[in-house]
């Protein structure tokens, strides 16, 4: 997506290696404008896959989740939560992710009552790393006896494993930019 490229060039920052920094625009402050085109995006991508519902994990990914699922004329949007909750109650879908950006593994938690058997689910995130949130939904997902229909991915870092693991796994991944690596404190964008 241009718009989101463009963004990440102008705003992002590289920290080291593997860190892509763009809180600027998609994770701490959000531009509303193009949140909204990054879920139509989403749309366009998954608009023949009859979805009936979108995942995410909190917090990062509930706007381009809430964005997408508006595109998709207001269907429900299902966010897992991370750790204890009292009130999501005793009767759950778990798994359990490893944060690259927090380095700690976390218990995502959906509650029961909120995947219906049989649904076509989307999976949106604002970034996909190795893979973790992604695969922690599938399974989440599993356990529903629900259908993934696909994961649709604001930023994909391209030189890390998870996008291509859930590739070869027949996954449908729609990246709306992917980076190619982070030199200098720049970041580098593959050529879409």
């Amino acid at each position: 997506m241009k718009e989101l490229r463009e963004a990440i060039l102008r705003e992002g920052q590289g920290i080291g290696k593997d860190v892509v920094k763009v809180d600027s625009f998609l994770n701490h402050r959000i531009d509303v404008g193009l949140a909204v085109r990054m879920g139509q995006a989403f749309y366009q991508a998954f608009r023949e896959d009859e979805v009936d519902c979108i995942l995410t994990v909190e917090a990062s990914g509930i706007v381009p989740a809430v964005t997408t699922a508006q595109a998709f004329g207001n269907i429900p949007v299902v966010f897992a939560k991370k750790g204890d909750h009292t009130n999501v109650g005793p009767d759950v879908y778990t798994a359990r992710v490893y944060s690259f950006t927090h380095q700690r593994t976390n218990v995502i938690r959906v509650s029961k009552r909120h995947l219906l058997r049989g649904a076509r689910v989307l999976i949106v995130d604002d970034f996909l790393a190795n893979g973790e949130a992604i695969e922690g939904l599938l399974d989440i997902l599993r356990q529903a006896e629900c259908i993934a229909v696909g994961a649709g991915v604001c930023v994909e870092k391209g030189f890390q494993s998870g996008g291509r693991r859930l590739r070869e796994r027949g996954l449908k991944v729609v990246s709306l930019a992917i980076v190619a690596g982070v030199e200098d404190g720049r970041i580098i964008l593959d050529h879409q």
